[in-house]
């Protein structure tokens, strides 16, 4: 099977950062052409375990796995030992003893799912950890853009937002940087990282100037959860000036596209006449993607297909 991180024993998807080109055109080219038919994950077991809500990406992957023929189950941390005080590594024993073929984590802290992969005897897949990272956002992301396109290479593509706090932002940082796109980054100062974070993003603290002749804008949630502290003014303010608004997107490229990995705060960072745009927006076809990405990575880390490395 491949091995996807330099530190795993297994086959395992944990960030896009150190991915190579090849292994990440190789996952996008399985997603295009669809799941296996032969269900190869069949009489195997994919366990989802979520320590934070979500609905678009436990959905996403529980279907992918049904799809290709697994047993799932869903554990809600709320339900469990967890909620009553059972430690990150007593769980991850606990799991590994029922044997399940690939374990599916989000959690709050950055580095927790790496953790894991370590203590258990399966397959596993990073479904957001923190503010670190979030692969298979990353990835259905640039199919969508890669449909569109037909390439990402010179394709110039706008963060805008919260990116601090984004595990989303860093994904698609690491995975366009490695595939030759122009990435920058655009929002206030205060919500963007460190120069050292994403050495080779442009940055911008006004919305027009980081969109003008751009080709992909995507647009990032204010991820107050993460917050500590005051980041901009009020909410009213935020969207005064960074709020994806039809005449801010005209100073893009004709036909740029407009992304956003959700949940969608209409008003805050993006308007609905942007969000519904049907010739500019591609947040439905984000979601789609969703399932065809979750299916090759499936496909991937249980050795089913092989990608380049």
């Amino acid at each position: 099977m491949p091995t996807l991180t330099p530190a795993a024993r297994n086959s395992h998807l944990l960030g896009i950062n150190g991915l190579s080109a090849n292994t990440i055109n190789s996952i996008l080219d399985k997603a295009a052409r669809g799941p296996s038919a032969d269900k190869p994950l069949a009489q195997k077991v994919v366990v989802n375990l979520f320590f934070e809500n979500s609905t678009r990406t436990r959905t996403s992957f529980e279907i992918s796995a049904f799809k290709l023929g697994a047993d799932v189950v869903n554990i809600s941390t709320r339900d469990s030992s967890i909620a009553k005080g059972e430690t990150l590594l007593d769980t991850a024993l606990t799991l590994n003893a029922y044997k399940p073929a690939v374990l599916i984590v989000r959690h709050p802290n950055s580095g927790a799912v790496d953790l894991l992969a370590q203590k258990v005897n399966c397959s596993t897949i990073n479904a957001g950890d923190g503010q670190h990272e979030h692969p298979t956002q990353a990835l259905l992301d640039a199919l969508t853009i890669q449909q569109s396109f037909g390439t990402l290479r010179g394709l110039k593509v706008a963060l805008c937002g919260d990116v601090l706090h984004s595990r989303v932002a860093r994904s698609n940082y690491h995975l366009l940087d490695t595939m030759g796109a122009e990435v920058r980054l655009v929002g206030p100062d205060t919500l963007l990282p460190s120069a050292a974070a994403m050495p080779n993003a442009q940055r911008h603290l006004r919305l027009e100037d980081g969109l003008k002749n751009i080709d992909v804008v995507m647009m990032l949630r204010l991820q107050v959860e993460r917050m500590k502290g005051n980041y901009f003014p009020s909410v009213r303010e935020y969207y005064h000036f960074w709020g994806l608004t039809p005449d801010r997107l005209r100073v893009a490229s004709k036909g740029a596209l407009v992304l956003h990995p959700g949940p969608m705060n209409r008003g805050v960072e993006i308007g609905s006449e942007v969000a519904d745009d049907i010739k500019r927006s591609a947040i439905v076809r984000q979601l789609e993607n969703g399932i065809a990405v979750r299916c090759a990575c499936l496909e991937m880390v249980t050795g089913s297909f092989t990608p380049e490395q």
